[in-house]
């Protein structure tokens, strides 16, 4: 029998998969919907049935390899890609570098560990609990890659690994978005474009979120706990001593605990504020990457002066943290590669108009749960949930109106259908991302989320089979 001994690199899968999706450009008929300005949205959406095929623009050997480089910005019109997303993780790296430096975060894990010994499995429940509000509330996705430095070390000088930091984080902004009730750029947009009040149907979000929240914590403590006692069993049991060596620099936990000096507690306190204005600003004011990444650079300059770095301490270890998430930094921009070529190719259309194929004249329950399934594999192709909402909604959402669907379900599908794939999607760059800062294979992190992803299919699956009867 035939056995892997290695799976492939992140970057490896990417790049097939933007060869795959080019490859498709030859086989699938181009073709466009005619798109008209939706004032609420201030943006063009498409109108249901008007999908026309158009002479074909299939994606030939160098347009797939500019692809990546594309997905950063087009070369042509200039327009912004992913590397608005790709600076702001070279400043948290560089932010992260300066306060690393002052040896406040080292401290302030050791006292933290102190005070929560033989309790540090709450950690999980207060964050988790903490992340999914992001999520549910704003929408909470690029912005949690800052935390992945912060947490790793944490929680493994709680003897745990990674895996756990990276669950904490993701399954719980993953949750939030699982079961957005006010996401701006998820429920919010996508409601606007369906043509109904956000508010309507957050009932079944509310649901969605508070059943799928319980089972998650419960899911990732149950693991965290048998590591905890026995850290063979963790899934990167083989990966421990490197792990150590370059999250925690080798210390041992059982070493003398230094006390922290009066400059790194500002810092510690510059460090929290810095996260608390970023989500203030996300959530209300309106930032986004350009505001968040003047934010990091700004605060990580003033945590140097406070934390009696000298210029060269401080400009170096600026630089030598960017430079530790640069591979971060290039997978986001690869990801989108994928996008690039599917509408460059102008297959991205013709896919969606088979998605409207399969819905028409389904009956409510029929229908809900294959609109579900359909936002799932088109989340899979476009991991942008605002680019998703637009793209989608238009087409789908009218189609409930021959199902005796609510077109409020129509979203609630679409946000639970996006939310489920990005739990395992190698075209999110969020998630790809956060792999690679914890230094964790893709193949180990299939293995641990599959089976919390199955339950949250048949959750979802209940629960819109339950709201086609309400809302119908």
């Amino acid at each position: 029998m035939l056995k892997i001994k290695k799976f492939p690199n992140t970057f490896t899968i990417l790049f097939l998969l933007i060869a795959f999706f080019a490859s498709l450009t030859y086989l699938l008929p181009a073709g466009k919907y005619t798109r008209e300005l939706n004032e609420q949205l201030g943006r063009e959406v498409p109108l249901p049935g008007s999908y026309h095929v158009i002479e074909s623009s299939p994606q030939g050997f160098f347009d797939t390899l500019m692809a990546p480089i594309s997905g950063f910005y087009d070369p042509i019109s200039g327009v912004i890609g992913a590397i608005d997303v790709s600076l702001f993780v070279l400043m948290v790296g560089g932010f992260l570098g300066i306060v690393t430096r002052t040896g406040a975060i080292d401290t302030g894990i050791a006292r933290i560990m102190v005070r929560l010994k033989g309790k540090e499995i709450y950690m999980i429940p207060i964050l988790m609990t903490l992340f999914a509000l992001g999520g549910t509330s704003y929408g909470m996705a690029e912005e949690s890659l800052a935390f992945y430095g912060l947490l790793i070390p944490i929680f493994m000088t709680a003897r745990f690994d990674p895996l756990v930091a990276v669950a904490v984080i993701f399954v719980g902004t993953g949750i939030g978005t699982l079961g957005s009730t006010i996401n701006p750029f998820g429920t919010v947009i996508a409601s606007n474009a369906a043509s109904v009040d956000f508010l309507s149907g957050v009932e079944l979000r509310f649901a969605i979120l508070a059943i799928a929240l319980v089972v998650g914590i419960g899911y990732v403590m149950r693991y965290a706990k048998k590591i905890q006692n026995n850290p063979d069993s963790s899934l990167l049991a083989h990966l421990r001593d490197d792990n150590e060596k370059h999250f925690l620099g080798g210390k041992d936990s059982t070493d003398s605990l230094p006390l922290l000096t009066g400059p790194q507690k500002g810092v510690l306190v510059l460090f929290i504020l810095t996260f608390s204005i970023m989500i203030y600003g996300v959530s209300c004011l309106g930032w986004w990457m350009a505001e968040m990444a003047t934010l990091f650079i700004f605060m990580g300059i003033l945590c140097g002066i406070v934390g009696r770095l000298s210029e060269d301490d401080l400009i170096n270890s600026f630089v030598a943290g960017a430079a530790d998430l640069i591979g971060v930094a290039l997978i986001v921009g690869v990801a989108r590669g994928i996008v690039v070529v599917m509408e460059a190719g102008n297959i991205t259309d013709t896919i969606l108009n088979y998605a409207e194929g399969l819905v028409a004249g389904k009956s409510s329950v029929l229908f809900i749960n294959t609109v579900y399934g359909i936002e799932m594999l088109l989340s899979f192709i476009v991991p942008s949930t605002s680019g998703l909402a637009v793209m989608s909604m238009p087409i789908l959402a009218p189609l409930s109106d021959f199902a005796n669907t609510g077109r409020e379900l129509v979203v609630t599908a679409f946000m639970s259908g996006i939310g489920t794939i990005l739990f395992v999607t190698p075209t999110y760059g969020v998630l790809m991302g956060g792999l690679a800062i914890a230094r964790i294979p893709y193949v180990t992190w299939l293995k641990f989320i599959a089976p919390l992803v199955a339950f949250f299919v048949v959750l979802n699956c209940i629960i819109l089979s339950i709201g086609a009867s309400l809302y119908s």
